[in-house]
Parts: structure tokens; sequence; C-alpha cells
């Protein structure tokens, strides 16, 4: 199922320009963009320490997500799809291995830190973004479904336990929030 699906997401790659254009550029530039919308949030003047801490529980939650990929990837070395002859890739060659997505990660763990903080705007159009991330690394052939879903999980996982672990009234926190 996992092939399949993969290779139903990934079928129309190469085909259209209309399309591949857009989901190479979301593919390449979609973290970087999410990363400058959290970074953006910075200046904000309304609730403005309450948007840098969560601004910075993103920070944390992308590198811990990653950190968890990185012992993951210790274990697990899972070939990429195009490698195994289920997709075809229409961007350049990647040296890790697939599993997990870290793509996936790093979107899900900004929008689970902003979620978890009750900002559903600003979660919502996280969130869409995203979803769009994770819909171009199958579309390019670079991640089977999976890869992407468990890359997902390690993101959540890293935003719930920033959640649980950092808070606003840390001397961490109160040292990040005052920067600028």
């Amino acid at each position: 199922m996992d092939d399949s699906l993969t290779q139903w997401l990934n079928a129309a790659a190469g085909s259209s320009v209309l399309l591949d254009t857009p989901m190479i550029a979301i593919t390449k530039f979609g973290v970087p963009l999410m990363v400058l919308a959290v970074a953006g949030q910075w200046w904000v003047q309304n609730d403005r320490l309450r948007i840098r801490f969560v601004a910075s529980s993103a920070g944390l939650s992308f590198l811990l997500g990653l950190g968890i990929n990185q012992i993951i990837l210790l274990f697990v070395h899972r070939i990429r799809p195009y490698d195994a002859g289920i997709t075809h890739l229409i961007v350049e060659k990647s040296a890790d291995w697939s599993f997990p997505s870290d793509h996936a990660t790093a979107s899900l763990a900004i929008v689970t830190a902003f979620a978890a903080q009750g900002l559903p705007w600003r979660t919502l159009g996280l969130s869409g973004l995203a979803l769009l991330i994770c819909l171009s690394r199958a579309y390019v052939g670079m991640h089977f479904v999976t890869d992407i879903l468990a890359g997902a999980v390690t993101g959540m996982l890293g935003g719930v336990a920033v959640r649980c672990l950092y808070r606003d009234t840390s001397i961490l926190n109160q040292f990040i929030t005052r920067i600028l």
C-alpha cells in the first residue's frame, strides 16, 4: 500500500511544468519559508512576549524533532523510493536515508508548537504550508508516504515534548524572549 500511494502521488511528476514548478519550489523552499515565518513573529507588537515564547518553542521543537530523526537513522536505513524504482525523481538526489522525512519533521514540529500554544490562525496557515511540503516530498519522488508520516510523528513528538518541558517562566525563555 505504501508503494502504491507513493507511486500515485508521484505519477504526474515530470509531465507538467505547471505542477512540477510549484512542487519543486515547495520542496526546496517550504521549510526555510516556515522558518522565516516563525522568525518574523519575533517582531509582532501584540502579545509580544507570548509570541516570542511560541517562536522559541517552535525552534526548540524543530531541533528536537530533527534530533529524534538522527537517532532513528542510526537504526533504520531505508533506501529512497527512486532508488527502489518506485518513483521518478525530479529533483537532485539525496545522500542520506529516506526514513523519516526531515522536511515533514521540521514542518510539523513548527505547526505543533503553534497549535500547543492556542494560536489557531497562525497554526492554520502553517498547517497549510506543512501539508504542501509533505505532499511535495512524495510528488518529487524523494520519500515514501510512510517516511513522511513518520517524520510528521517525530515532529509532533518534538513539539509535545517542548510543550511539556519548556515554560515561559524558565530562565532560558526569559533570556531568549528579551533578545532584540
